[in-house]
């Protein structure tokens, strides 16, 4: 198990994934992306290489993809918050989606 985000970590932890574009989720401990691509087949494929490291992690994103869109949110749920893992999953998703 992991432990939520300390008070003292969280702004250090989250300050970079803010500045490459994930938000706040309003009303949760979460926080949320959405990834724009050229079309369908890179939408997929990048949710299906994020799915690899989400399996391989065992921390698994909440997402829906329409078309070239994929839209993603990151939380910990045993913790009711956000958590190591999401700030871990949230930068390798960006190094995925390139």
């Amino acid at each position: 198990m992991t432990d939520k985000l300390s008070e003292e970590h969280r702004d250090a932890a989250l300050a970079p994934l803010l500045d490459s574009g994930w938000h706040m989720v309003e009303g949760r401990d979460a926080i949320a992306k959405t990834y724009t691509f050229r079309n369908f087949i890179e939408a997929f494929g990048f949710m299906t290489r994020a799915a690899l490291w989400a399996e391989k992690w065992n921390h698994h994103p909440e997402w829906s993809n329409v078309y070239k869109t994929v839209e993603v949110t990151l939380t910990s749920h045993d913790v009711e918050g956000l958590s190591e893992r999401d700030v871990k999953l949230a930068e390798k998703m960006d190094a995925l989606a390139g």
